[in-house]
C-alpha cells in the first residue's frame, strides 16, 4: 500500500506522459500539439517535484527545531543543575546581601521562565499532532529565539557579577559546565537558522544567538596598586660599586 501511494505521489509525471505518448501514436496526433502537452505536463511535473523538496526540507527543519526546544526546556530551565536560575542560587552562601536581594529577583524571574518554556513546548506538540506546525514555523522559530535571548540576559547578569566578586569553586564550575552545553545548543541553534534561511525568509541572524562567556577556572591573584608600583628590597638595597 505504501509503495502503491509513493508511485501515485511521484510517479505520476513520468506515467502521464507516457500514456499521452502511447495515445499520440494510436490516434496519430500532431507532433507539435503533442510536445506542447508532453512539455506542460513536464514543467507541472518538476513544479511538483520542488514543492514536494520544500515541503519534505520544512518537515526536516520542524522535527530539528522542535528537538531544540524540548533539549533547551529540558536542560537549562526547570530544576536542571544546568539552569542559570539554580546556579545564580548558589550566591546565597556569598556573605553579600546585595546579591541576595539580585538572587531572589531571579528567582522570581525563574518561575515565569519556567511557565513560559512549559507552554511553549506544549503548544508545539499540540500544532505537530495537529499537523499545523509548518504552518506556524517561522512564529514558533521566533518565539524560541525571544525565548533564549531572555535567558541569555540572565547567563550575562551572572557571568559579569562572577567576574567581579569572589564566588564559591563549585559554582564556577558549575556555571563552567554549563557554558559548555549552552554554547553547544548556541551553535547548533545558529546553523539551524542558517538551513532555515535558505527555504523561508526568517528575520533572525545567525550570530544573534549569541555564546556564553566563561569564567577562568582560577582567579588570579589581584594586587594593590601601591604593591604593584613598590620596588622590592632587593632592587632598592641594590647599591654601585666603584
Amino acid at each position: 500500500m505504501y509503495i502503491l501511494k509513493t508511485v501515485v505521489k511521484w510517479g505520476w509525471c513520468p506515467v502521464l506522459i507516457a500514456a499521452v505518448a502511447v495515445v499520440s501514436v494510436m490516434y496519430d496526433w500532431a507532433v507539435q500539439s503533442v510536445a506542447l502537452v508532453l512539455g506542460a505536463i513536464l514543467i507541472i511535473g518538476l513544479m511538483a517535484a520542488a514543492l514536494g523538496a520544500r515541503e519534505r526540507e520544512v518537515e526536516r527543519f520542524s522535527f530539528r527545531l522542535k528537538q531544540l526546544a524540548g533539549y533547551f526546556n529540558r536542560r537549562f530551565a526547570g530544576n536542571s543543575s544546568l539552569s542559570i536560575f539554580v546556579i545564580i542560587d548558589g550566591l546565597f552562601s556569598v556573605d553579600k546581601p546585595k546579591l541576595w536581594e539580585w538572587a531572589r529577583a531571579c528567582d522570581m524571574s525563574q518561575r515565569i521562565f519556567n511557565t513560559w518554556c512549559d507552554s511553549f513546548v506544549v503548544r508545539m506538540e499540540g500544532d505537530i499532532r495537529a499537523r499545523k506546525f509548518g504552518i506556524n514555523l517561522r512564529a514558533y522559530l521566533n518565539e524560541l529565539w525571544l525565548l533564549n535571548n531572555h535567558y541569555y540576559e540572565f547567563v550575562e547578569q551572572f557571568y559579569e557579577v562572577a567576574a567581579k566578586v569572589d564566588i564559591p569553586q563549585e559554582t564556577t564550575d558549575q556555571y563552567n559546565r554549563f557554558v559548555t552545553e549552552y554554547n553547544a545548543f548556541a551553535q547548533d541553534f545558529r546553523d539551524n537558522v542558517s538551513e532555515l534561511r535558505k527555504i523561508i525568509k526568517a528575520g533572525i541572524e545567525p550570530p544573534s544567538v549569541k555564546l556564553a562567556r566563561e569564567l577562568p577556572a582560577v582567579k588570579p591573584v589581584q594586587t594593590s596598586q601601591e604593591e604593584e608600583t613598590k620596588p622590592s628590597q632587593a632592587k632598592r638595597d641594590k647599591g654601585y660599586y666603584l
